[in-house]
């Protein structure tokens, strides 16, 4: 028997004596629940006994007396403090009485059956009965919690043993307030408002600024910074040798006008906002057409173009001419049509799915907050509820993860000069396709080609065609277009033209795969037949009158971009007017299925006369060039950037669950931030740019701090606000309140220009220090929080790739379009095989790569590059033995490195001493010391000035910004 006086204390059993004989425990009823509490560890004993007199003979029910001790002794544990399960406190009143996430209010007053407080502690299934996990409450203790609901619930006001919190009281949420410059004693330091707030914090820590860096490390540091390259050798000593008062203004100003300004802060833009090439999760299939938005970013910085507009084109950039700049609203993953179950809950949740992204997208990129944790229930910490949420969703309720074309007047015009050339495209094919041997003539002819194949026949007069696909190279077959030629040149299976097409069974992918597509004059895989049998299949065309056809083409994707589930073994056949199915051709005289085959050698020159081989030439050249006008053209024609249509109806999900929807919502802005929303019938584009009105809105107090604080952490390594897309009440306070408020003033006055607010900050003292460690400083701010130096960092993986290239002189500056290849595939589930060895495109700056989501590059991928899976507010660091094995035995730094020095001979000429000491500035930007200059030579001489480069290239000094 457990000891009685485990429970009993502090209690004496004298006390237990005289409770006995007051005939509280008199009855034995009575008597048996005293014993159910005596062995169930209820600490709240005594209490229970108390009120099992007063309450439960008829007394009106006292919260504190007789409910808050039940509550704390079975309830707490779940449902109070951190501890809110389904969002559901019993600590405070207004917390208790709004309920939680599954049942909306817990508590009706004066209604117990209609109370799921009740309800649950009566509920007899043990699975669903509360407390879970626990003994359940006795029929006493549920008895007095009835009746306390029945009697209307009375919860005095003022008696909560905790205070609310209001999630609404923080920070980040006030009107920004920019103050004055502090005053300080060092007033001959500060060389802009920047280093006024800075000083003074430290010299109220007691702390001095470093000393300012030398030349050579400010301008490395700066240029590294603004455009992501190192200066040259002629570039240190320029600058060295400008003693103008405006030698540092006139830098800042050179680097900002630069195009590779937008191609490096670029890359921190598309960081946070998860840009990448392929959807991800599991496919990861192709995203081809996203690359126009990762453009738009880049052309929007480099054009200065103000913030509050960057933001307002992201959301709703066609309504303004920046088709792309809704890239935006749709970077993230996403689940294709074919991924996603056919059922419509499956469907109901990826379409949740992908609108939480957005919202997600929205909130943490502008807003620094964290909005997607209100999903599924009012957000534990900040001032989000589930509501705002939802209406937060309701402004983008209408986008879809699709290409979209381009409406823009320069794609116009493209659109229509490629339009053009496919036509005479076409017109040259269909003279190429009448050259060479009839079908069935005896002589062999060409192998069959994914784009197109030619079937020439001796005239034949019918109404019906029949091709039957015997065999595929694998899968089951697809035809982009079935055409049928008549004497005159016409094609007399197109749809338009009265034909009707039957088939032995289709595998659909609506708006893609359908048999009406297969004769609908429109080429490529978007608009194909494909068949339902593994390999095989036919197709049947009827003519609306009887033809004389001498030419049959067909093809698996004319825009080649797919070469998969191709007939190659087939047959053709024509009606006779008995009835009987005719062979008119085969796959029998065609040449062994080769998959590299070219276009060009789909005709047998070998056996043309001299007359026609001079004529066929003339066609693939002309063809060549006609093709490049058209893929020049069509480049950008399309952008994934997202399709619209009318908003979807949203409502507030239990538990985030698009199978138990509740209240439906409007589109509104998050409540603790302002009162802005829109009827249910306001049109989808309305909606984006209301939402997008209200987020530049000079009074949002986070809009501008937000993106202040991302533009300090690029220069510094870390922000003023350390958590940069957290700014609620689980991120991080300022370092610097005032100095951000200021920063955040000075940004809109500015008419939110991003170029005036770097000039502010690398022409400040601030940035300007050296990077030297002080013991004495870093016994009081180890983590330099106060900026008593400017601290080293090492550059991006992007960044060393591209001052590897620039230094070897390879490094291709042409800008825009289609990503590089980092791998032989450019999607797909697995087998990324890296690229070691690059020309051409492939020497552009890393962010024109094609990025892979979830695949790192193999050499600069050890640097710490974001995959693309989630939101990389900052760049994590770290230091691992790939990174130096990558950088000195990769084929990539042996090639560059090779470059490099053949470049500096070039330059410099045989001298080593003289080379050396170019390669060093080149490389370090600053002379080799003479002790270096001793040791090196040798080896220099010895082994060649290629492993200098190496071996510099892997150095602390070259990889960090100084």
């Amino acid at each position: 028997m457990v000891p009685l006086d485990k429970y009993l204390m502090p209690w004496s059993s004298t006390s237990w004596l005289l409770l006995m004989k007051s005939g509280l425990m008199a009855s034995r009823k009575t008597t048996c629940y005293f014993n159910r509490l005596l062995f169930s560890g209820t600490w709240c004993l005594f209490a229970t006994l108390v009120f099992l007199g007063t309450a439960v003979a008829g007394d009106e029910v006292d919260f504190v007396r007789d409910v808050r001790p039940i509550l704390q002794a079975h309830c707490y544990k779940c449902h109070s403090g951190e501890k809110d399960k389904s969002g559901f406190r019993l600590d405070i009143k207004q917390e208790a009485l709004q309920g939680g996430d599954l049942y909306g209010t817990a508590i009706a007053p004066g209604k117990p059956s209609d109370s799921p407080l009740v309800q649950l502690l009566k509920e007899p299934e043990p699975a669903e009965r509360m407390p879970l996990d626990a003994p359940p409450l006795a029929d006493q203790e549920i008895l007095i919690i009835e009746k306390w609901v029945s009697q209307g619930a009375k919860w005095p006001d003022g008696i909560d043993l905790v205070e609310a919190v209001d999630k609404a009281d923080h920070w980040s949420l006030k009107k920004v307030n920019p103050q004055s410059l502090p005053a300080v004693q060092n007033t001959a330091w500060p060389k802009s408002g920047v280093d006024y707030f800075v000083l003074s914090s430290l010299e109220r820590a007691g702390l001095s600024p470093t000393p300012a860096a030398s030349r050579e490390r400010w301008l490395r540091r700066v240029t590294l910074d603004l455009i992501g390259l190192p200066p040259t050798p002629e570039e240190y000593a320029d600058f060295a040798n400008d003693l103008n008062d405006d030698a540092y203004e006139r830098v800042v100003d050179r680097l900002l006008a630069s195009p590779r300004y937008g191609e490096r802060w670029g890359q921190h833009w598309l960081d946070v906002v998860r840009y990448a090439d392929t959807h991800g999760f599991e496919v990861n299939t192709e995203r081809p057409n996203a690359w126009p938005y990762r453009d738009y970013v880049i052309r929007a910085l480099n054009n200065d173009t103000a913030y509050d507009q960057f933001v307002y084109q992201q959301i709703a950039g066609e309504q303004v001419g920046e088709d792309a700049a809704t890239g935006f609203l749709v970077t993230a993953s996403v689940l294709l049509p074919g991924q996603i179950g056919q059922d419509e809950p499956s469907k109901r949740l990826a379409r949740q799915d992908a609108l939480d992204e957005i919202v997600v997208n929205i909130g943490q990129s502008f807003l620094g907050l964290s909005v997607g944790c209100a999903r599924c229930h009012d957000h534990k910490f900040d001032a989000i509820s589930q509501k705002d949420y939802y209406a937060m969703q309701a402004f983008v309720a209408g986008v879809e993860y699709e290409d979209r074309e381009l409406l823009t007047p320069e794609a116009k015009q493209a659109r229509q000069l490629a339009e053009k050339a496919k036509e005479k495209l076409i017109e040259i094919d269909r003279q190429l396709s009448r050259i060479g041997p009839l079908a069935l003539s005896g002589k062999k002819r060409p192998t069959v080609h994914a784009k197109y194949n030619t079937d020439r026949i001796a005239p034949f007069e019918t109404k019906k065609v029949r091709f039957t696909i015997l065999k595929t190279n694998n899968l089951e077959p697809c035809i982009d277009e079935f055409e049928v030629f008549n004497a005159s040149g016409e094609n007399v299976a197109l749809a338009t033209n009265g034909a009707r097409v039957e088939s032995s069974g289709d595998n659909v992918a609506v708006d893609r795969h359908e048999l009406r597509f297969v004769n609908d004059g429109v080429y490529g895989n978007s608009r194909s037949w494909m068949s339902s049998e593994m390999g095989r299949g036919w197709l049947v065309v009827e003519f609306a009158k009887k033809e004389t056809i001498d030419c049959l083409v067909w093809g698996r994707d004319r825009e080649q971009t797919y070469k998969d589930r191709l007939a190659i073994e087939y047959k053709i056949e024509v009606e006779a007017d008995s009835g009987e199915w005719i062979l008119v051709a085969d796959h029998t005289d065609r040449s062994t299925y080769h998959p590299d085959a070219r276009m060009e050698d789909l005709i047998n020159v070998a056996e043309l006369d001299s007359a026609m081989k001079s004529q066929v030439d003339a066609l693939h050249q002309q063809r060549g060039i006609l093709q490049q006008d058209v893929n020049r053209n069509m480049q950008g024609q399309l952008a994934f950037a997202g399709k619209f249509r009318k908003a979807d109806l949203i409502r507030i999900l239990t538990r985030g669950d698009p199978e138990q929807p509740k209240d439906k919502v409007s589109p509104a802005v998050i409540s603790a931030l302002g009162n802005m929303q829109l009827e249910e019938e306001a049109s989808e584009a309305e909606r984006r740019h209301t939402l997008a009105t209200w987020i530049i809105d000079r009074s949002n107090p986070l809009t501008a701090r937000v993106m202040v604080n991302r533009i300090w952490q690029s220069h510094f390594g870390i922000g003023l606000v350390e958590t940069a897309n957290d700014f609620g009440r689980n991120g991080t306070l300022s370092s610097h309140p005032e100095l951000l408020d200021w920063l955040a003033g000075e940004f809109v006055s500015s008419d939110w220009s991003m170029k005036h607010l770097h000039r502010q900050i690398v022409l400040s003292a601030t940035y300007g220090q050296d990077s030297t460690w002080n013991p004495k400083a870093g016994e009081v701010d180890a983590d330099t929080r106060l900026l008593w130096r400017f601290s080293p960092r090492r550059m991006d993986a992007e960044m060393i790739r591209d001052s590897i290239l620039s230094m070897s002189g390879q490094l291709h500056h042409s800008m825009g379009g289609r990503g590089f290849d980092l791998f032989e595939q450019r999607g797909g589930l697995s087998g990324f095989k890296p690229i070691e060895k690059f020309s051409g495109d492939g020497l552009r700056r890393m962010i024109y790569a094609h990025k892979v989501r979830r695949e790192r590059d193999a050499v600069f991928g050890a640097f710490d590059c974001p995959d693309a899976g989630q939101s990389t507010a900052r760049r994590r660091e770290s230091t691992t033995p790939l990174q130096a094995l990558n950088l000195l035995n990769s084929r990539f730094t042996v090639e560059q490195a090779d470059g490099i020095a053949d470049s500096v001979m070039r330059l410099v000429g045989t001298d080593p001493s003289r080379q050396i000491d170019y390669l060093f500035r080149m490389v370090l930007g600053r002379s080799a010391e003479p002790e270096e200059m001793a040791e090196i030579r040798a080896i220099v001489q010895a082994e060649g000035l290629s492993v200098l480069c190496r071996a510099l290239i892997n150095s602390n000094e070259f990889v960090m910004l100084p």
